[in-house]
């Protein structure tokens, strides 16, 4: 599904990711991790084409997008939801939806009903605005949208981002779903217990280089996520 090879992106003369290589194969949830500022959201940034590689390949399937532009990416299959309150905050949730709402072949793909089925809570938020929203709320919302773009791959970075505990939970609920639906996700987070948890196979970030990668099982009884993540 996705392969990164040898990605090297900058911001400016900074030099960010420095070779990564990592791979999400169809039908697999896999997480990146690592504490701020490792190069985890600079990752998912360099495979949508926000802030490019300057030297590696990223391939989707057998397509070369390394240089390819952001909505040439998303139309090719991959959906991007950001980490914090990424919404129109004077837009409510029906009008989010119908922004991105596109006609579907009868029985195939995402629709909003088939949305608001994963999701039924938005039916008590339908005419709620998203400035409006809880946290949780928002990344239901968020999800949703993406959902709704069709996406063979979808890219979550820091989705537990300032939820109450509680609400972390439902969102791995979701994320579960997602997963036994067949939907390929690379899941971006600090909180490696939630991550492993949801994952097939996870890689540990520093410093902008892949330190080590395993299946979540065995990455959770490492030494080398202690190191990197501190728990």
């Amino acid at each position: 599904m996705l392969h990164v090879t040898d990605v090297h992106t900058y911001y400016g003369q900074s030099h960010v990711l420095q070779g990564v290589t990592m791979r999400v194969d169809a039908g697999e949830v896999v997480t990146l991790l690592g504490r701020n500022g490792v190069g985890k959201t600079t990752t998912l940034r360099s495979i949508v084409g926000l802030t490019p590689a300057r030297r590696g390949r990223v391939l989707l399937g057998e397509v070369d997008i390394t240089r390819a532009r952001t909505d040439t990416i998303a139309r090719a299959g991959v959906a991007f939801v950001g980490s914090g309150r990424r919404t129109f905050s004077g837009l409510t949730v029906a009008q989010h939806l119908a922004l991105v709402d596109r006609p579907r072949d009868a029985g195939r793909g995402w629709t909003v009903d088939r949305v608001v089925e994963t999701f039924p809570k938005l039916r008590e938020l339908w005419q709620r605005r998203a400035g409006h929203l809880s946290g949780g709320e928002q990344q239901m919302l968020k999800l949703s949208v993406a959902l709704l773009a069709n996406p063979r791959l979808l890219l979550l970075d820091e989705p537990t981002e300032g939820l109450a505990p509680a609400v972390v939970g439902e969102l791995g609920g979701w994320i579960a779903r997602l997963k036994e639906d067949g939907l390929s996700i690379l899941l971006c987070e600090q909180n490696a217990l939630f991550a492993l948890r949801l994952a097939d196979r996870g890689y540990l970030m520093d410093k902008g280089r892949i330190q080590h990668t395993g299946p979540a099982d065995a990455l959770l009884e490492s030494p080398e996520l202690r190191q990197h993540i501190g728990i």
